[in-house]
């Protein structure tokens, strides 16, 4: 599924949604040769589906072009087949796009909820050039697209159409033990054409809508059971070109599943070097920067673990933590191992998790979920702990979740969590709750609820990741979606949304009162808008001095518009822009960023881009130490670029990002009652230069079976006194604190 980022979350769709389908697959039935020509006797006595239906625009009229369907269960895998309707007078995207792709590309999608319960989902993509995208879809419509599985498929095409065939082994999930022969599945299916951005459905299913999952199809089918051992070694070699030292390394990760309730991964001495680099980020905030997991171990079986509150990225389990920077400063947490259980036992689902560092510096973490479903609501309790003997540090938390969706039109999520942290003899104890309600309505209207507390003392960031505790948050949204716009509009859709919103710290102070406008819309040509402002009341910081003082702030605001439009002939571009103010001068001084990415096709497998953007902040406030910090004329200048040629089992990536900070001292400030007093002390210009670079070839020996080979540099200086952002971008490209070559080789072995 290829999706944008400011998206509602989804619901039901009418009559189709609550169909009741019956595929009975014999145990004796054929198997399927995945090859991508759709054999008429081969399908012949399975489900079969036409009534596709827009979904993007939401207009539930049929789609523009045919799309057919069959679905069949077999002892294989469950199996189905895609023809879809392509005449040379509607354009097709041939391009060549890596895995779990993002592009606008002609593409279907198969998603399966194994157990029919509405928890978790899984999403298999493939594009008309054979691309595919695989994800695991958990509260409702959250996708994450880190998760990788095994599964084979074959396209073909022809002047007119082109066709998919996929066959999805019952192995790739955990699923409950069926009673008797039959179990019960969800799925959905639709269409993508890339050239329009137009979205076809069967069921009338949409992730724009408050409920997504529970909007599945229920399709029943024989049992079926599968077993798999799957062993990937790994050996890897690393030469510092800055030290001249070489290193080799070697593991395995094992992934056994028994039988169809039970799941083991596991990981010994496990290899996390940057074989994927991530973004670069400069940040001079109180507040953590969240990156997400890509490493195989952590994202396989991950669903089940999540535990999330309306809270950006927050989650009670954040497996950055582990290997992540050591508790004595120096370097990462060397894990030796890890080990993860999925399984059901009648209607509950559990899983345990546990992984460990070396070394006296080394913390050791473990978490236990159990879950259980009902008709139209499912609860679930979840802990976490982590013993860090470095810092004489224990944190245990619990947390319980209830979803429930009382009527097609509701979806209701609560959380409560509790934490109990032991520092150097101290124990401290507190809780934070969140409640989040969307309600559908009629001709495109909706609203939405969130309330949120984070107590003062509440910690969960010892394994899980929360932007800050200390919080009172509560919002309501209306929002309409237009999709009966006239055919001469350049818009397929609208979707309008007004926000009002307050949030208090713990101790009643008030932290902002907010107004928020925002529009989405969809164009016909399958470009994307979003643009949106937001007017903020006057209210306190209580992050920026790390405890040392709160500070009084004026209004502000901030406008920002986005504009992603797909390949057409040889470019494709991102353009976005935003204006704010803020600092201790509020509306007086406006700030500004401008961004823009062109990328240029010079055919379908290979593509380059080169970007950047610069930001002005002409009061930005960064902390100093203790109550002292500074205003700053803050300029900064960013550069991406970059190429990816792409081939049937080869892919060769460079990747580029540098960064120039400028910031020249406006004046000093000690923060006193609550008010920014001015102070001679000595507070210094600073500046920033960062640089990224890899060149990154990997070639596919077999599913899941790499050979990589990396190349990367990086540096980051920072310095006092300042110089124009564009110089200090300039010399970054000098930088090179760091310079290795990897090699790694892994290959994966299943019985």
């Amino acid at each position: 599924m290829n999706h944008s980022r400011k998206t509602q979350k989804p619901r039901r769709a009418g009559k189709q949604g609550v169909a009741v389908l019956l595929l009975l697959a014999s145990a004796s039935a054929a198997a399927v040769e995945v090859d991508g020509f759709i054999d008429t006797e081969e399908w012949r006595e399975v489900r079969y589906i036409s009534d596709f239906r827009k979904t993007q625009p939401l207009t539930r009229e049929p789609g523009s072009l045919k799309t057919e369907a069959w679905v069949m269960a077999t002892p294989e895998g469950l199996a189905v087949a895609f023809r879809n309707e392509h005449p040379p007078s509607v354009p097709r995207t041939n391009q060549r796009v890596q895995r779990d792709f993002n592009e606008q590309v002609d593409r279907v999608n198969l998603m399966v909820d194994y157990d029919g319960d509405h928890r978790t989902g899984y999403n298999f993509t493939v594009a008309s050039t054979g691309a595919i995208y695989d994800a695991v879809i958990t509260n409702e419509a959250n996708f994450n697209a880190d998760w990788d599985s095994v599964w084979q498929y074959a396209v073909t095409e022809d002047e007119n159409s082109w066709s998919v065939e996929m066959l999805i082994p019952w192995h790739v999930a955990p699923m409950r033990d069926a009673e008797g022969e039959t179990r019960t599945l969800r799925i959905y299916l639709d269409r993508v054409i890339g050239a329009t951005g137009e979205r076809m459905a069967w069921p009338m299913a949409s992730y724009e809508r408050p409920r997504f999952l529970s909007d599945f199809a229920a399709l029943e089918v024989t049992s079926y059971s599968q077993s798999l051992l799957a062993i990937t070694p790994y050996a890897s070699g690393l030469y510092d070109n800055i030290s001249g030292d070489t290193d080799a390394d070697a593991g395995v990760d094992v992934f056994w599943k028994p039988n169809g309730q039970v799941q083991l991964t596991a990981t010994l001495n496990p290899d996390f070097g940057q074989v994927e680099s991530d973004d670069l980020v400069v940040s001079f905030d109180a507040i953590e920067t969240f990156i997400s997991d890509k490493r195989p171990f952590f994202t396989e079986n991950q669903g089940l673990f999540e535990f999330t509150t309306p809270s950006d990225y927050s989650q009670l389990l954040y497996t950055r933590r582990i290997g992540g920077p050591a508790d004595d400063g120096v370097g990462a947490g060397d894990i030796t191992g890890a080990l993860k259980l999925n399984g059901s036992v009648g209607a509950f689902k559990y899983g345990l998790f546990s992984a460990d560092e070396r070394g006296e510096a080394g913390r050791t973490f473990s978490a236990a979920r159990l879950v259980r479903d009902f008709s139209n609501h499912n609860i679930g309790v979840m802990a976490t702990h982590v013993d860090r003997p470095f810092l004489d540090r224990e944190a245990l938390v619990y947390g319980i979740d209830h979803n429930w969706r009382p009527s097609p039109r509701w979806n209701v999520r609560t959380r409560l969590m509790m934490s109990d942290i032991e520092h150097e003899g101290e124990e401290t104890r507190d809780s934070g709750a969140t409640l989040w309600a969307d309600y559908e309505m009629d001709h495109g209207w909706r609203q939405q609820w969130i309330l949120m507390h984070f107590g003062d003392e509440l910690e969960i960031n010892d394994a899980g990741y929360l932007a800050r505790n200390n919080e009172n948050y509560a919002h309501w949204q209306v929002s309409k979606r237009f999709t009966d716009l006239p055919a001469d509009s350049r818009y397929s859709s609208k979707d309008w949304r007004v926000r009002v919103s307050g949030e208090y710290n713990d101790h009643g102070e008030r932290l902002s009162q907010q107004l928020r406008v925002s529009r989405e819309s969809r164009l016909r040509d399958g470009s994307y808008e979003y643009a949106q402002i937001n007017i903020n009341s006057a209210g306190v910081n209580d992050l920026l001095t790390r405890g040392h003082g709160v500070l009084e702030l004026p209004p502000n605001f901030n406008a920002y518009v986005e504009y992603q439009r797909p390949r057409k002939g040889r470019w494709g571009y991102n353009v976005d822009a935003e204006a704010f103010t803020g600092g201790l001068e509020g509306n007086d001084n406006i700030g500004y960023s401008i961004g823009v990415e062109p990328t240029y096709f010079l055919s379908e497998a290979f593509n380059l881009y080169v970007g950047g953007s610069l930001i002005r902040r002409p009061d930005w406030l960064v902390w100093q130490q203790e109550n002292l910090i500074g205003s700053f004329d803050g300029r900064e200048t960013r550069f991406n670029a970059g190429f990816n040629w792409l081939g049937d089992r080869h892919e060769l990536r460079l990747k580029l990002q540098a960064i120039g900070i400028n910031a020249r001292l406006r004046q000093g400030y000690r923060v006193e009652s609550r008010r920014a007093v001015a102070t001679d002390e000595p507070v210094d210009d600073f500046s920033v230069s960062n640089l990224g670079f890899q060149v990154r070839y990997r070639y596919e020996l077999a599913p899941l079976s790499y050979l990589y080979v990396v190349y990367g540099r990086g540096g980051y200086e920072e310095g006092f006194g300042s110089d124009e952002s564009f110089r200090l971008l300039q010399d970054s490209f000098g930088l090179r604190d760091d310079e290795q070559w990897l090699i790694k080789f892994s290959y994966r072995f299943e019985r």
